[in-house]
């Protein structure tokens, strides 16, 4: 008989974006290894993007329990000045204008208020729908997915009542996530956002996160071992896509981009390329598919690239990836924050599936770009450094020109969904045999 997983996470089909991707591929693939999930979720959640293409990711028959939840996203957007329809997007993007008086302050009450996040109202009414339903059904174990970090403090209580096996995924850090500094935390709001993470660290059996530097990170908090599942590629994702046909030089981000990943130097460097070489004006176009902060157009604008950007805005996952695929260059931009070393997001694994070359603006001593040199998938250029990035573009322009554009990734087969899987439900096997 399988073991059954209890898998707490507030981004589930048919939210789009980067938070459901982890855990619907975790899913996809568990059955294969004796386990069954169970997903425990809220419902009628405020997502900010949609994909309802994702359905078809997840496996048939699977149980999945709902809780209502209450956000304060109304009462955000009203105090802003926000449209009843807007929605809102995570990680300080602004796509219109600079932040007002008022945003800010909604911004200070996020941190120092709604402690961990702005889903803490799910805590207590989701941690009783969940009792209640444990009380009358089993489970091996449980697994809570963070950010929101309010999912680890369901599972505390969880782990605390009936003393369940549990694993802690942190998909980004807590205090050490890149916008950490941007909350004005005052220094109770600080002790307390370090003392919930302590506890969670400290509690959980095991605890899992995406990188070696976040790794490191968490260790230093918890004083225990944090073991890394990286994301990675469902292979099932990249089968008979279109191939590069070399119509245009274009260079694609997929996924948002904020003003800490703006990457100015190669706006700068594209615009130097321009006037060195005119004729790739013939052939130059920039997509950005995904929210784009309102500062990242201004840039644009600045160095005179306006009229090649092509925004998408959101496309569905399947749709971005054909994107992706049909461009002389994927764009990965690391956010230049305090925990930049482990950045590594989960679009970088896609983009080795893509056997495109990836041009990544950030430390080469990263976790993203040592991942990118040992799958040889492209260069990594420090930030600030427009002259290698010129070098790098017109490097690549020239071998478009004769159509020999090309990477060939090697040593990606370890970031596979399924492989990772197989990985994650060796942590899981553990834990339960200890817990007997």
């Amino acid at each position: 008989m399988p073991k059954k997983l209890l898998i707490i996470t507030y981004y589930w089909p048919p939210s789009g974006g980067a938070g459901v991707q982890r855990w619907l591929k975790f899913v996809k693939y568990l059955r294969d290894f004796g386990w069954e999930p169970i997903i425990f979720k809220p419902e009628k959640a405020e997502y900010p993007e949609l994909d309802h293409t994702l359905l078809k990711d997840i496996p048939q028959g699977i149980e999945i329990v709902e809780s209502p939840i209450w956000e304060p996203y109304q009462l955000y957007k009203t105090f802003t000045g926000r449209k009843k329809n807007e929605k809102v997007q995570a990680g300080f993007i602004n796509e219109h204008k600079k932040k007002s008086r008022l945003e800010n302050i909604a911004v200070w009450l996020r941190g120092n208020i709604f402690i961990p996040d702005a889903r803490r109202f799910w805590i207590g009414p989701g941690f009783k729908h969940l009792k209640k339903w444990l009380a009358e059904n089993n489970v091996d174990a449980l697994v809570s997915t963070g950010p929101p970090h309010s999912t680890h403090l369901i599972a505390l209580k969880a782990k605390k009542h009936f003393g369940l096996p549990w694993l802690a995924d942190f998909r980004d850090p807590w205090t050490q996530i890149d916008f950490y500094d941007q909350l004005m935390l005052s220094k109770w709001a600080d002790r307390r956002h370090q003392k919930l993470e302590k506890m969670v660290l400290q509690s959980a059996d095991a605890v899992t996160t995406v990188s070696d530097h976040c790794s490191s990170g968490l260790q230093a908090i918890a004083e225990r071992d944090i073991h890394v599942i990286t994301n990675g590629f469902d292979e099932a994702d990249f089968k008979e896509l279109p191939a590069f046909t070399y119509d245009h030089f274009s260079i694609t981000h997929i996924g948002s981009m904020n003003a800490d990943r703006n990457p100015v130097q190669l706006w700068k460097a594209l615009a130097d390329a321009l006037d060195n070489q005119p004729v790739l004006k013939q052939h130059l176009r920039i997509q950005l598919v995904g929210k784009t902060d309102y500062s990242v157009f201004q840039s644009l604008e600045v160095h005179g690239l306006k009229n090649y950007v092509k925004n998408f805005n959101y496309l569905p996952h399947q749709e971005a990836i054909q994107v992706a695929a049909q461009s002389a260059v994927i764009l990965l931009a690391i956010n230049n924050t305090p925990n930049v070393l482990g950045i590594a997001p989960g679009k970088l694994y896609e983009y080795l599936a893509l056997q495109r070359p990836v041009l990544c603006i950030g430390p080469t001593d990263g976790d993203a770009a040592r991942i990118i040199e040992k799958t040889n998938a492209g260069i990594t250029v420090p930030f600030y450094d427009t002259e290698n990035t010129r070098g790098v573009i017109e490097n690549w322009f020239s071998q478009y020109q004769e159509n020999a554009l090309t990477v060939q990734s090697k040593n990606t087969t370890d970031y596979s969904r399924r492989n990772l899987t197989k990985k994650l439900t060796t942590y899981l096997d553990s834990m339960v045999v200890k817990e007997n």
